[in-house]
């Protein structure tokens, strides 16, 4: 049997040639930029839609990892989207700063636009910003959080260099992302659904087709579980760990910059 190790780079390799649109050339960065600006309009509806709800709680799991932080701490929010995680954070944490970036203005804009009608301006800034490239001073950040972002990631050690090195020492990195369950019967319906019948649901809502079929290659391709976590040490972080979340439809990790 090969090393959890080897299995981790394998799982890495392919997951950097796994892009939204396989018969283009152009770079997985700029594929997943526009498969996001084509669904911005209807990305939050289409995830309550697909995942009944349960990613507000999975989300709140997060946003519990968060209680440590002294008042005027800052959050980083990487690959924030339309902002949801950030703003329910705000609204849990209303005396923590949050900073979303993400490579998708049309996403940023439906971010931007949500916190201004909810008067969170002050709490919550917004920059368009390629998560392998973080323009933020080197130990300048209290936390830094990332709900289903990390699969999308062009290289994906160079995002999590990049969230360790502007993280300050001692502090830490929550990440959130989808995996297949280990267990039967729910392993198995659950990668009926992922394959079969979330793709349909995409097609119908979405005006892009492709974007949901790559949710499921993607997800497919992680090295999820402690394979995940030995890419989180691997790449500096310590006392690594991960939750399994809804029967191991998601899992949260944690790490520690040490």
């Amino acid at each position: 049997m090969r090393s959890p190790s080897y299995l981790c780079a394998q799982n890495r390799i392919k997951l950097s040639t796994v892009k939204p649109y396989q018969d283009q050339d152009s770079s997985k960065r700029t594929q997943v930029e526009s498969m996001f600006d084509s669904i911005a309009f209807k990305y939050d509806f289409l995830n309550t839609l697909l995942s009944g709800g349960i990613d507000n709680y999975w989300r709140k799991k997060a946003i519990e990892q968060l209680s440590h932080l002294e008042d005027n701490s800052k959050v980083l929010d990487v690959a924030t989207g339309t902002g949801v995680l950030s703003i329910k954070a705000a609204k849990r944490f209303f005396k923590l700063n949050f900073i979303g970036v993400d490579i998708s203005q049309k996403m940023l804009d439906f971010a931007a636009n949500r916190i201004q009608k909810l008067q969170l301006e002050k709490q919550i800034s917004l920059k368009n910003m390629d998560s392998c490239k973080l323009e933020f001073p080197e130990n300048s950040l209290d936390c830094v959080m990332v709900a289903f972002g990390v699969r999308n990631f062009e290289n994906l050690d160079q995002g999590l260099k990049e969230m360790h090195r502007v993280l300050k020492k001692g502090e830490k990195i929550i990440i959130l992302e989808f995996t297949m369950p280990r267990k039967s019967p729910i392993k198995q319906i659950y990668h009926f659904y992922f394959k079969n019948i979330l793709p349909v649901i995409g097609k119908l809502y979405s005006k892009d087709p492709r974007a949901y079929q790559y949710l499921f290659e993607s997800v497919q391709q992680f090295p999820d579980y402690e394979r995940f976590t030995q890419v989180l040490q691997k790449n500096g972080f310590a006392n690594c760990s991960f939750e399994s979340l809804s029967f191991g439809v998601c899992c949260l990790y944690i790490g520690y910059k040490s």
